[in-house]
C-alpha cells in the first residue's frame, strides 16, 4: 500500500504507537496516508479503535516477519 508518510514505532509498546500516531497525523494534509511500522501486536486492535474514535480512516494492515505496517488516512476536509 502506498503511503505519504511513514512513522517508525518499532520497539515501542502500548500506548506509544497510538500516541505517536496521534501526534504525527496532525502534521498531515487532509487525505494523506500514514504508514505506521510496529512490532507490538496490540496495534492490530488498537489502531482501528483509535481511528474510529478520532474520525480518521483505518485502511488496513500488512504483516511480515514480525513487522506490522498499519495504514491510516487523515480525512479530507
Amino acid at each position: 500500500m502506498d503511503a505519504d508518510h511513514t512513522l517508525d514505532c518499532i520497539g515501542l509498546y502500548c500506548p506509544m504507537p497510538i500516541v505517536k500516531t496521534a501526534q504525527k497525523i496532525k502534521e498531515l494534509a487532509p487525505g494523506e496516508v500514514l504508514e505506521v511500522l510496529s512490532d507490538d501486536t496490540g496495534i492490530k486492535s488498537d489502531m482501528p479503535a483509535w481511528a474510529k474514535k478520532t474520525g480518521n480512516e483505518y485502511l488496513g494492515l500488512e504483516e511480515a516477519e514480525g513487522e506490522i505496517k498499519v495504514y491510516v488516512k487523515k480525512p479530507a476536509g
